[in-house]
């Protein structure tokens, strides 16, 4: 036990030093693991273990699902399919107070769905929606605030590459089940947004987009259809079985790359610029895994994840209060940690403890990765918070205030999906997964 808490003490002091001087995250728990484990295990020994754990935590065919949904996503951004669902999502909201407001939160679930990607999301539809809510008089920061706010809302509605990344660090939680529990929470999520943009925008006296005629709406949503197919095509394949989510992944690549063709908004400099985006945060991502799998591999060797657990455990038996101080602390790891890092680490960590309350893995993945993707739109940290403002073209100083009261919703709306699991698991249930 001593061991295991100098191990833990090594591994996450270390971690948070390297991280408060500025060494990438990657590095900071590739070195922090390694040195971790130089309490029990001799150089030369710690040196081979790793380098095969860094192999092995990468050698995994579902991960090219992740990949794929990258590339995926970066075409939509650069494709024209962006504009077809801001058009389809002004349609749906359009008669509500604070009418653009609105197509921005209802925009950013539509794309964030087909692109699996909250950074996307809050670039594409934000780079739409600014101008149109800059012409009609909305103030700046308010309308940022709503598009960082609800674009982490993709990384819940599938197809999701984070739930992929929670099903292999979780050791094989369905996919197929965490695509349908993603759906419920997500829209939860969005409409939490909604609610606080509409008195806000009734406070400001914003006003309703004009009315659409009939032949005008029909040939919004034939326009959008094409885009919304891929999610029926993806989803459906792999809920039912057609195909495994590398694959649906890889449709999911073909689908939307043929669509930007046809849109013909897609240029050789797109491709160039896709491969790129798609290279670099691929890069990214496996380096994550490969460093985090030495670091699942600290944790088991010098049983972390059971100290963890039996100190929690001693402090109440009760599951409410247990996932309570796990969900602050997530909420906490969220606004100085990236979402991907996040999950690898604290996945090993906290499932066992869910798991020993009897919480369902699909029930406390949705939970784990609701709490930290609030933790995308809020500083120091937040990729969502600084791509926003960057498309909204204003400060962090200046977004914060009406910011707060969408994460005061977002909090109110986790407490639901922790507490009332039957939210998310009604449809994983429905559809027997």
């Amino acid at each position: 036990m001593d061991v295991a808490i100098q191990s833990a003490l090594l591994l996450f002091g270390i971690f948070f030093v390297l991280l408060l001087v500025g060494v990438p995250i990657s590095i900071s728990i590739g070195i922090s693991s390694f040195v971790s484990v130089l309490v029990i295990l001799p150089l030369d020994t710690v040196a081979t273990i790793a380098a095969q754990r860094i192999f092995g935590g990468i050698n995994s065919f579902a991960l090219l699902a992740v990949i794929f949904f990258i590339m995926a996503g970066s075409i939509m951004n650069n494709g024209g399919i962006a504009l077809r669902l801001v058009n389809l999502a002004k349609l749906i909201a359009g008669r509500l107070p604070g009418s653009l407001a609105h197509t921005n939160v209802v925009g950013n679930m539509l794309f964030g769905s087909i692109s699996g990607s909250a950074v996307a999301s809050a670039a594409a539809i934000g780079s739409v929606m600014a101008p149109l809510q800059k012409k009609e008089g909305y103030d700046k920061s308010f309308s940022a605030a709503v598009n960082i706010a609800s674009s982490p809302i993709g990384i819940l509605i599938p197809p999701s590459g984070v739930l992929i990344l929670y099903s292999l660090v979780s050791g094989g939680t369905s996919v197929s089940a965490l695509f349908m529990a993603g759906y419920l929470p997500g829209i939860l999520m969005g409409l939490a947004v909604m609610i606080v943009a509409y008195f806000m925008a009734r406070k400001r006296n914003y006003k309703v987009s004009d009315k659409v005629t009939f032949r005008q709406a029909v040939s919004v949503v034939l326009q959008a259809i094409p885009s919304l197919l891929l999610v029926i095509i993806v989803i459906g394949g792999i809920v039912a079985g057609i195909f495994t989510p590398t694959e649906g992944a890889a449709v999911a690549v073909l689908y939307s790359l043929v669509l930007s063709l046809i849109y013909r908004a897609l240029k050789w400099i797109h491709v160039i610029k896709i491969l790129k985006e798609t290279i670099i945060m691929t890069g990214i991502v496996l380096f994550l895994v490969a460093s985090s799998s030495i670091m699942s591999w600290a944790m088991a060797i010098t049983s972390l994840p059971a100290v963890i657990s039996e100190g929690l455990l001693s402090i109440s038996d009760s599951p409410v209060i247990i996932m309570l101080i796990m969900m602050l602390v997530l909420l906490v790891i969220g606004t100085f940690m990236d979402l991907t890092p996040a999950i690898l680490i604290f996945t090993p960590i906290f499932l066992p403890i869910a798991t020993q309350l009897d919480i369902d893995p699909v029930h406390f993945g949705i939970m784990l990765v609701f709490n930290l993707a609030i933790g995308a739109m809020t500083p120091p940290v937040g990729s969502c918070l600084f791509i926003g403002c960057s498309v909204g073209n204003v400060s962090i100083e200046q977004v914060i205030k009406p910011l707060s009261y969408f994460f005061v919703a977002l909090i109110i709306t986790l407490f639901f999906i922790v507490y009332i699991p039957e939210i998310t698991l009604f449809l994983p249930e429905l559809l027997g997964l």
